[in-house]
């Protein structure tokens, strides 16, 4: 797991760090490579331009490492890169009247999901992705002691 891109202000890489690994031991997961880029708006909409010859910022990108009929049918060892980009998250954050951080983590789930296959190219199939991003929101947001501690 490696998480690149920054510093940027409220931005704790160590924070997204360990929420990714939750997300990815959630997923049953624990035991593949992710990447986690943070850039700003001009690195993104290079991406995004260059890839998905769309000429503006976005939210998340993910690359995965392997697709379509070329992914493996087990677990990759290297699941690939997701890139977010922080000056949208914040923008994003700020209109929806949440912390940064759980915008962050929003499109951090989003991106995985990406990775793992999923899409939103119909309403059904943005409802389901919107359902499986929520619950690893929740699974990468529970501290980790009451992750580990059981009360009686």
């Amino acid at each position: 797991m490696s998480v690149l891109g920054g510093p940027y202000a409220g931005i704790n890489r160590a924070v997204v760090r360990r929420r990714a690994e939750k997300m990815l031991e959630h997923a049953g997961l624990g035991d593949v490579e992710l990447s986690v880029l943070v850039v700003d708006d001009a690195a993104m909409r290079k991406l995004n331009r260059s890839y998905r010859r769309q000429d503006r910022p976005t939210d998340v990108l993910a690359f995965a490492m392997a697709e379509g009929e070329q992914a493996p049918a087990t677990r990759p060892e290297l699941l690939g890169d997701v890139v977010l980009s922080a000056d949208t998250a914040r923008r994003q954050a700020r209109s929806r009247g949440v912390p940064l951080l759980d915008e962050l983590t929003m499109l951090l789930a989003h991106g995985l999901l990406h990775l793992l296959g999923h899409d939103h190219q119909s309403k059904a199939a943005a409802r389901e992705m919107t359902a499986r991003a929520l619950e690893l929101v929740r699974a990468a947001a529970v501290p980790a002691a009451a992750s580990t501690t059981t009360r009686s």
